[in-house]
């Protein structure tokens, strides 16, 4: 790659910039301007040695660049140009990150939306003015991970041909070729194994609600092909912890909290992940793809307000049905007021800070149950 100078410019790359009172015009691509930057701050600005800036910055320094940014997989090639990185691409190996990223690792905020229904079950069955089981808590959140990251594979394994279609997703490792669909399934096997290795730390009857948890992220991804309402089914389907948590620490189930909780639930999961889906609604009508985004259309705000109202609620039917103190009520209040945001607030740009801003619902919820448990 060959600068130009220009001694009347100041521009590198679109942006001024000022090198020691000389000028370069830069049009290459890219991923090689941190090249051109060393050479140029290492070489010329030691005056004799200005003139060597051409042979610096040749194509015999910028071709290993070209050549391995060409060998690498789409995936990581579109992460190369990007200034932030995620701790899956800073901390692991490279033979690693295609299956951290299969499993969204590097995605994490979304693991909360997993953990919550859990942990508020966790919340609710403990006893009157005791703390929720620690030990617990800590199982279920290593849980939430690996539920997570297996529903994820599932979803990629089964979609790889759509998300090739769909511009956020077409850089997933299975659609971008950087994992064979037989390595991605074996990467599932050994997810599942985990999967039953935690249900091994809980009672007998936890071990099969858990095991028929399963059946249901299975067949989420195909809910897309044939309803509108694939966010409700999700929500049926992520929300189920509150059973499988009760049931680890209860012998009986107290239906007249966990039934609330569990619609309660379902509600929010339609709040927020068709706030998700907005941002493929275009790409989902091409590909055939069908959610409530596109079932909504601009009466969407109208649907995630009744829904955030039924989802309030249903949390407060399960306060009063748990005799959970005044103090569960407050909290329920600023989750309310959360979803009221999220009701109203649909542009473009801020679809993905709502979506990843709802565990701060989750959050409230717990905080309520927890200090209506402590004052009861």
């Amino acid at each position: 790659v060959l600068p130009s100078f220009n001694k009347q410019s100041r521009v590198f790359y679109g942006n001024s910039r000022d090198f020691g009172g000389t000028n370069i015009i830069y049009h290459g691509p890219a991923a090689t301007t941190t090249t051109i930057l060393r050479r140029w701050q290492g070489v010329a600005t030691h005056g004799p040695h200005r003139s060597n800036v051409s042979s610096a910055a040749s194509s015999s320094e910028a071709e290993p660049v070209d050549k391995e940014e060409a060998s690498s997989p789409p995936w990581q090639r579109q992460r190369q140009t990007s200034p932030a990185s995620s701790w899956v691409e800073r901390w692991l190996p490279t033979a690693a990150r295609p299956y951290a990223m299969l499993a969204r690792l590097h995605k994490p905020d979304a693991i909360w939306f997993y953990a919550w229904p859990c942990i508020w079950s966790i919340a609710i069955a403990a006893k009157e003015a005791e703390l929720p089981d620690l030990k617990m808590v800590v199982l279920f959140g290593f849980g939430s991970v690996v539920l997570r990251g297996a529903a994820c594979t599932v979803n990629d394994l089964l979609d790889r041909d759509i998300d090739k279609k769909v511009e956020r997703t077409k850089h997933r490792p299975l659609a971008s070729g950087a994992i064979t669909l037989s390595q991605g399934f074996s990467f599932l096997v050994f997810q599942v194994l985990l999967w039953f290795g935690f249900l091994l730390q809980l009672n007998n009857r936890s071990l099969i609600m858990g095991a028929s948890w399963l059946v249901l992220f299975f067949t989420y991804p195909l809910m897309k092909r044939l309803t509108y309402w694939p966010q409700a089914y999700l929500g049926f389907t992520i929300n189920f912890g509150v059973f499988l948590a009760s049931a680890a620490i209860k012998e009986n189930l107290d239906y007249a909290v966990i039934l609330p909780m569990y619609f309660a639930g379902i509600c929010w999961t339609l709040v927020y992940d068709t706030i998700y889906a907005h941002q493929d609604k275009k790409d989902d009508l091409k590909a055939g793809v069908k959610s409530t985004a596109i079932r909504f259309g601009d009466n969407t705000k109208y649907w995630l307000s009744g829904f955030g109202v039924a989802c309030i609620s249903s949390l407060a039917f399960t306060g009063y049905n748990a005799h959970l103190a005044w103090a569960y009520y407050p909290f329920l209040a600023a989750a309310a007021g959360h979803l009221a945001v999220a009701g109203f607030y649909r542009r473009l740009i801020q679809q993905i800070r709502l979506f990843v801003s709802n565990k701060w619902f989750g959050a409230f919820v717990f905080g309520g149950i927890l200090f209506g448990m402590l004052a009861s």
